[in-house]
């Protein structure tokens, strides 16, 4: 599948000269000052290209004018490296080095907490899986289906789904299911045991619930969206984002106080 934005032609074009005629002439000049002319040309006449390939990474944990400015300096040195004729034409070429570039910019600077390169790049994976089949169900993949995909365990796509918050760890102002903050559990040394027992007991109600309901809490309670914000980014309407954080935080009081269960 090709991932040159249906909007852009298949050749671009400046003024009336062509991107590979141009690409052509900067490869045959060895003049400093026309060479840097020529390069500004393509690279104006390209930018959508870099800018489409940014936006597909925007929301991952890295702030959007940071993946922009990777991907245009990518782009400025695909026009230094390209050569006209060797082959499929400028797009083909430059698309993988932004994108590689993107990429690697994500590992050295993506993480607040760098986990193992390993369960980085099943992360990777798993994300690119998950997109996959949510594509083929039109609904969100269980941790089975992604490890078959992918070849590995499900074990090992919980782990990877779990290193994601090393990107944008959780803040200790955060509000809990319960009233008051995380900081507020973590705060009073005389119930740490409980505290402990308390997180650990969360976490595994918060294992149960599905991978959507899992990304709403994250978006509400973590990145404080709105719930208008929410519902675009999981495609429901607020009323139903209402509904939806309203059982999620039901069904985890009940998990943790069966006694309150209907």
């Amino acid at each position: 599948m090709s991932v040159i934005p249906s909007s852009l032609p298949s050749a671009w074009a400046v003024g009336d000269t062509d991107v590979e005629t141009l690409l052509s002439e900067l490869d045959a000049t060895a003049d400093p000052a026309e060479r840097a002319s020529l390069t500004e040309a393509v690279v104006r006449a390209t930018l959508p290209l870099a800018d489409s390939l940014a936006s597909r990474y925007v929301g991952r944990g890295i702030d959007s004018e940071d993946l922009v400015q990777v991907a245009r300096t990518a782009l400025v040195v695909a026009v230094g490296r390209y050569r006209p004729g060797a082959g499929r034409g400028f797009a083909a070429f430059a698309v993988p080095t932004i994108r590689g570039e993107l990429k690697r910019h994500f590992r050295d600077a993506g993480w607040v907490v760098r986990p193992p390169r390993g369960l980085q790049e099943l992360r990777a994976q798993v994300v690119r899986a998950e997109e996959d089949l949510r594509h083929v169900h039109g609904r969100d993949a269980t941790a089975a289906e992604v490890a078959a995909l992918v070849g590995c365990t499900a074990k090992d796509v919980d782990d990877a789904r779990g290193c994601a918050s090393a990107f944008a760890p959780g803040s200790l102002d955060a509000p809990t299911a319960f009233g008051g903050t995380t900081g507020d559990l973590l705060a009073d040394p005389w119930n740490l045991a409980d505290s402990i027992e308390l997180r650990s007991a969360v976490r595994a109600e918060i294992a149960r619930l599905t991978p959507r309901e899992r990304l709403i809490l994250r978006l509400r309670f973590v990145e404080e969206r709105t719930q208008s914000e929410i519902g675009e980014a999981v495609g429901v309407s607020q009323m139903q984002v209402s509904r939806l954080l309203s059982g999620v935080l039901r069904r985890l009081r009940d998990g943790l106080d069966p006694a309150t269960a209907a």
